[in-house]
């Protein structure tokens, strides 16, 4: 049995969804990038994204421009992409950060893979470009090395507090 899955989808019909769930240990690679967009100030929620699209359904990710929260949907770690969903979101974050709280094109010199348009021209106009990037970023095999050069050059990290 998925426990992950079950307890998540009991906690979210007992209206517990803002819990947050337990912590992925196991990968580096996206413990590095949580810790980096908590230096940037931006806090990363483990549960269910507080939005629904069209169709009922929860995110993967999301992003809050205002408060600077990242929900991560707890099912992503049992689909095996919560590290491209913690990318994605990231990504979005850097665009944050040069839009100086609202969400603003970063400088990316590369465009996105075919693969990855069927994701994003679902969107219109300006919000198609934003998403573009953050699917192009996700999609690179150096997608970690990536968001981390843009993270610093667009975010300020918070002062050590003493």
């Amino acid at each position: 049995m998925n426990f992950r899955l079950f307890f998540t989808v009991l906690l979210s019909s007992l209206g517990c969804s803002n819990l947050v769930l337990a912590h992925p240990l196991g990968d580096p690679e996206f413990n590095q990038l949580e810790q980096l967009l908590i230096n940037y100030d931006f806090v990363v929620r483990y549960e269910l994204p507080p939005y629904e699209n069209k169709r009922g359904l929860k995110p993967y990710g999301l992003l809050h421009t205002k408060t600077k929260t990242i929900w991560i949907n707890p099912v992503v770690f049992d689909l095996g992409n919560a590290k491209a969903t913690l990318i994605h979101e990231a990504v979005h974050a850097s665009q944050t950060c040069a839009g100086n709280g609202s969400i603003a094109l970063v400088d990316l010199e590369i465009e996105p893979p075919q693969i990855t348009r069927p994701y994003f021209m679902r969107y219109h106009q300006y919000r198609r470009e934003i998403e573009a990037q953050a699917y192009t970023v996700q999609a690179q095999p150096d997608s970690l090395a990536l968001v981390t050069q843009l993270l610093n050059k667009y975010c300020s990290k918070v002062p050590e507090q003493n």
